[in-house]
């Protein structure tokens, strides 16, 4: 089992954690423990969910008296652990992060961290003032392959930073599982999905940018393709009854039926049954009575399914970010970094440098180390590295440690904030020109 460069020697104690909302974010994070029981307890969970708060009880052998419907009743306790894990849903962050906060926990939260600026700021103020780490779920900065990205940035192998350009492929049946008829279809009941799904690359090219401030940006995006206008006319409202499913590349029956058919039962299966193992009769079940069987042209969706943002940063560093639903690979980032001395693309995890006065390409690879068989092997194995930080940091009082502390996430997320309102106000914002709120 390799060891991770964070967790070193200086490891000390065991941690114990808390997990708040244990859906698909609190079970993969809390399998940590699993991976490690010499260094992690998972000692409580709140879910109002049975099925839910049950399923993680029975993994990490969780006593009755810390199980909870609700995160306030854990929250009125005695702190009885050192950290909270915090994946509640997107509008449902803000209280529990600064009651926790309060409380004396350390706190991992799930991004985005909060749905307006001002409740980000108030969880960074919380964490500050009481003295707590906070650490939150950006993964992708966890990843050794973007990672290193940033270590040739700032060895200077392609001189002075100029311009990046970074896309982020969705991938078709993604978005129309997670944002058509999943639980961020609708900013009403979520956030726009810049926030939701793309704060990690805007925080990325924020990180790239290395510490200079953006001045400006401007941003255009809409709800393409999936809307009552581009329903078929033989098409039905739930796909186990329409007469044209097969046709469809957007079918739940393809989506879903048929990846259990064939065994699978994970992401995305696992999401439409929150109340049962996936089976072939739970999900039919699902896609008959609930969000998930909806045709993906009657939903109630509303977030952008296509997004650019373009921005200048200090010093004349410019940087444009593109978002599309409609792709073939599912969330394979792709990154071109334009510098005054060499060129670096990132894509199919894999880093090239080409150096403009040797003419010449050299190819950049790390390794993850992760454990295999305890789920954590997601977004490139940064799911591991995340909690791997996060409980080195707690474990040896060491905020250094974590690469998603809390004032420079804020101010990335305060840059999609300015960026959302561009699009929606139809002008380039100057950053910082008005208080968010």
């Amino acid at each position: 089992m390799g060891q991770s460069s964070s967790q070193g020697a200086r490891m000390t104690s065991l941690v114990h954690v808390i997990v708040v909302g244990a859906g698909c974010r609190g079970e993969i994070y809390s399998q940590y423990a699993s991976v490690h029981p010499e260094r992690v307890k998972v000692v409580g969970v709140a879910d109002p969910r049975k099925f839910a708060r049950t399923k993680l009880q029975q993994q990490h052998k969780i006593a009755d008296e810390n199980i909870f419907e609700d995160w306030s009743s854990m929250a009125e306790r005695e702190k009885f652990a050192d950290a909270v894990l915090i994946c509640t849903p997107d509008r449902l962050h803000k209280e529990p992060a600064v009651a926790f906060a309060k409380k004396g926990y350390h706190v991992l939260l799930e991004k985005p961290m909060a749905t307006t600026p001002k409740d980000c700021k108030a969880i960074v103020e919380a964490c500050t003032q009481n003295g707590v780490m906070l650490s939150v779920g950006h993964v992708l900065r966890y990843d050794p392959v973007i990672h290193k990205i940033k270590e040739l940035i700032d060895a200077g192998v392609i001189g002075d930073v100029i311009h990046i350009q970074h896309f982020e492929p969705v991938g078709f049946y993604h978005f129309a599982h997670s944002f058509v008829r999943g639980n961020w279809r609708n900013e009403a009941k979520s956030s726009f999905s810049l926030l939701a799904k793309s704060c990690h690359d805007i925080d990325l090219i924020h990180h790239w940018a290395g510490g200079r401030r953006c001045v400006k940006v401007s941003s255009f995006g809409s709800v393409s393709h999936f809307g009552k206008v581009n329903k078929p006319a033989d098409a039905g409202n739930r796909c186990l009854d329409c007469s044209i499913e097969k046709d469809c590349p957007y079918s739940a029956c393809k989506i879903y039926l048929d990846r259990v058919k064939q065994g699978h039962t994970g992401w995305p299966v696992s999401v439409i049954c929150p109340s049962s193992f996936p089976d072939i009769e739970s999900v039919t079940e699902a896609l008959r009575t609930g969000p998930y069987g909806r045709c993906v042209y009657e939903c109630d969706n509303d977030v952008c399914s296509n997004q650019v943002v373009n921005m200048e940063f200090e010093g004349g560093l410019t940087a444009a970010f593109s978002m599309v639903a409609f792709t073939e690979e599912i969330c394979e980032r792709k990154t071109t970094i334009y510098g005054s001395k060499g060129e670096l693309t990132y894509g199919n995890h894999e880093i090239r440098v080409f150096d403009f006065l040797t003419q010449r390409s050299e190819k950049h690879t790390t390794r993850s180390d992760v454990p295999q068989g305890f789920g954590m092997t997601g977004h490139g194995g940064a799911d591991y590295h995340l909690m791997d930080a996060f409980i080195s940091a707690v474990a040896n009082n060491d905020p250094s440690l974590i690469r998603s502390g809390p004032e420079e996430t804020l101010l990335s997320h305060l840059l999609v904030f300015e960026a959302e309102r561009s699009r929606v106000e139809s002008r380039v914002v100057y950053c910082g020109e008005t208080d968010q709120s």
